[in-house]
């Protein structure tokens, strides 16, 4: 029996949710990929690696690892419905293109219509910069001079991300990009919480994308480095040698609590609080990582949103699968939760799954465990066997979650995850999450509903129906 919530007034809904990451075009299928434990990445056969050139002494050398991991519709886009010309659209940066139809997504999947809500939304957004596609749109546009120079920029700078989406999709609040590496979406997501909680508006979208533009060549193993040497994330484990490079995108509806129950909103999950900080110069390195800043921001998160860490029974951890990074996180978590070896809080990493998304990184655990939160449910981290001799796993609450098990509450209490994100440099951040609120059940109504469904043209609502008989089947 969950006893009665205490709300500090504080809170921020869930709302809507839409992501593109490897093996999932959405979040419904991501969700299937995390039950069912599985990892989307693709090893590049011989005659794939001939086809795109990859000479015998590349193929042949014993670090190279043909592993790629890459988004299904990231070639797609529906350049009439935000009112891009053909050539507008084949200039567009694709990180701008697919942003476009993720954020329109997750308005749509939060039943919020910018054009009728009354109030302002808000768009926090970062991701990675492509050199390549900016020269290739630059040499594309310099053959026929379709655009000028100043209006090909608007299409191709990720700087004018949630610029150019506040104007197109008429958002009337902050719109800010936002980049700190690795932990950009996890610190959008705070910095648009801030901005529903001083009312600045109504609603607010936040995320993250990252897109390579250039072909999936694999990589090059290095000792020592981010990327694993056999193209598979082993976070925790012994056998550990990081993580790989993988592309993808998130995005997030978020509303004060209050307003989301207000309007009878369906919500995923609540974020109780969360804090942003940097390592300082308290680490060997700039690209180290360090335990004093990653333990401060994760207490001080806790301290706003005012619960007590032995309440937390989930972390989804930044999780990078690297010999040195790993045991540094579960001594920072340690601290936090005050080294409480009573306690059992089970961590995962999705990077285990999908790579290392790195701008979209910290949505991408955000919405898994969103999703853990609504299903009730805590999904498999992949290829943990056995832990990594450095990391103090007896000395804290943790322990690597390998199976799909049910989640349940104890004495009384609602489930509540943590969520971190670490970028290099140093910018940290990390948020508190707590399941939905039990909503009352409405009476049966009538006999029978009307499920009204729009698009722009005919042939789009046509194309709607069809997916929608398929969903129901």
């Amino acid at each position: 029996m969950t006893t009665e919530r205490k709300y500090t007034g504080l809170e921020i809904a869930i709302t809507g949710i839409s992501c593109q990451v490897p093996g999932a075009a959405n979040w419904r299928i991501f969700w299937e990929n995390l039950k069912n434990g599985v990892e989307s990445i693709h090893f590049m056969t011989e005659e794939e690696q001939r086809d795109l050139g990859i000479d015998d002494q590349i193929r042949q050398n014993s670090n190279y690892i043909p592993a790629v991991a890459t988004i299904p519709e990231k070639h797609y886009f529906d350049a009439a419905f935000f009112d891009y010309t053909p050539n507008e659209a084949g200039l567009m940066n694709p990180v701008h293109r697919v942003l476009h139809q993720c954020t329109w997504e997750a308005l749509e999947d939060a039943n919020c219509n910018p054009d009728t809500l009354k109030g302002l939304i808000g768009i926090y957004v970062g991701a990675g910069d492509d050199a390549n596609w900016r020269l290739y749109s630059r040499l594309k546009n310099s053959e026929g001079q379709q655009m000028d120079n100043f209006s090909l920029n608007n299409i191709n700078n990720k700087d004018f991300l949630a610029s150019l989406l506040a104007y197109k999709l008429n958002f009337k609040g902050p719109a800010f990009a936002v980049n700190t590496t690795c932990s950009t979406s996890l610190v959008a997501v705070n910095l648009a919480c801030k901005s529903l909680l001083l009312g600045e508006a109504r609603v607010a979208l936040a995320g993250g994308i990252t897109i390579r533009s250039e072909m999936p060549r694999g990589y090059f193993y290095q000792e020592g480095m981010i990327f694993s040497a056999d193209g598979h994330c082993r976070a925790f484990d012994k056998d550990a040698t990081g993580t790989f490079t993988s592309e993808g995108v998130g995005m997030v509806a978020l509303k004060r609590l209050s307003d989301a129950i207000e309007d009878g909103d369906h919500i995923y999950a609540i974020i109780k609080g969360g804090n942003i900080n940097n390592d300082g110069n308290r680490k060997v390195g700039f690209t180290s990582t360090s335990v004093e800043g990653q333990a401060d921001c994760i207490r001080k998160a806790h301290k706003f949103a005012k619960v007590a860490p032995e309440t937390i029974t989930y972390v989804e951890a930044h999780g990078t699968g690297t010999r040195l990074g790993d045991p540094i996180e579960i001594e920072a978590l340690n601290i936090a939760f005050n080294h409480n070896k009573e306690h059992n809080c089970a961590i995962g990493s999705v990077k285990s799954n999908i790579g290392h998304l790195d701008t979209a990184a910290g949505v991408a655990g955000l919405i898994k465990t969103a999703l853990c939160l609504q299903h009730r449910q805590l999904v498999p981290s992949l290829h943990f066997k056995a832990a990594n001799p450095e990391i103090d796993f007896n000395g804290g609450p943790f322990f690597v979650n390998t199976n799909l098990q049910s989640w349940e509450g104890r004495d009384g209490q609602p489930l509540r995850a943590g969520v971190s994100s670490f970028g290099i440099g140093g910018t940290n951040a990390h948020a508190i999450l707590e399941e939905a609120p039990v909503r009352s059940d409405s009476d049966a109504g009538r006999k029978y509903k009307l499920l009204t469904v729009s698009a722009k043209t005919a042939g789009a609502v046509e194309r709607y129906l069809s997916s929608l008989r398929g969903f129901l089947e």
